[in-house]
């Protein structure tokens, strides 16, 4: 049984940076994620404070560390993407001088609204692949069972828009849920990557590492494609902000 399309929309900024020359030895999301933080700190201190390290008093469970506004993509040496979710306060004049203080800029894309609709395809799709890109790790989940994966995409677009978008969706959450949990993996092949970093502000160790590899899934599809093509952009499960949680998916 479908869930009735909705016409929401999740937008965001999909920045792309191209550099002549760029500051960083190592270059990767999570490098890109700590000189950002840096940089945004000297910039704007307030806005460091509501973007790059944000915490809420009170609210939903699992929200007391909000979800960041934003994730890194790495392309090449020299071309990094940013996805900013930020679309209640535009911010991505800030956004492009921070970046602009980590080299030597050449160009800039994405400054345009890109707006994913949540509506579901008419046609039936009845097979999928989804395909994880960089280590991901599901709160709760050894592996990415279809109605575990959903929810937890579901729940970071909720989120991403009630903080800094458009609002909450209005779906009906547990009828996605039961919906996505009869949809069936019928083969998963993944790998795990062991890897971790330590912060040099606390002290403390976060796990970079997770599962890559893919998965495949078979039952009644198509409501949930809008969220696997905002979950592209967004990533999904812990510690998107560095990179991880990158994922693709090919109708079968």
């Amino acid at each position: 049984m479908r869930v009735a399309a909705s016409a929401q929309t999740f937008d965001l900024y999909p920045l792309r940076f191209r550099f002549a020359a760029l500051m960083l030895r190592d270059f990767s999301a999570n490098t890109l994620r700590g000189r950002f933080g840096s940089a945004l700190k000297k910039i704007d201190a307030d806005a460091y404070s509501r973007f790059f390290a944000p915490r809420l008093a009170s609210g939903p469970s699992g929200l007391a560390d909000p979800p960041r506004p934003f994730v890194f993509r790495v392309f090449g040496p020299l071309e990094v993407g940013l996805n900013l979710f930020l679309t209640r306060e535009p911010a991505n004049e800030l956004f492009t001088q921070v970046m602009a203080g980590l080299g030597t800029l050449s160009s800039v894309s994405g400054t345009e609204r890109l707006c994913l609709p949540l509506c579901a395809p008419e046609r039936p799709i009845d097979r999928l692949r989804v395909r994880f890109l960089t280590p991901t790790e599901l709160k709760g989940a050894e592996r990415p069972e279809f109605g575990i994966l959903l929810a937890r995409i579901r729940d970071r677009v909720s989120a991403l828009r009630a903080l800094y978008g458009d609002g909450p969706l209005t779906i009906d959450f547990k009828a996605l849920g039961e919906c996505a949990s009869r949809v069936s993996m019928t083969r998963c092949e993944l790998a795990t990557v062991a890897a971790e970093r330590i912060s040099r502000g606390t002290g403390q160790r976060h796990s970079l590492g997770g599962f890559t590899g893919f998965a495949d899934y078979e039952g009644g599809l198509a409501e949930f494609l809008p969220y696997l093509e905002i979950a592209r952009w967004t990533g999904v499960g812990r510690q998107t902000v560095w990179g991880k949680g990158e994922i693709a998916y090919e109708t079968l």
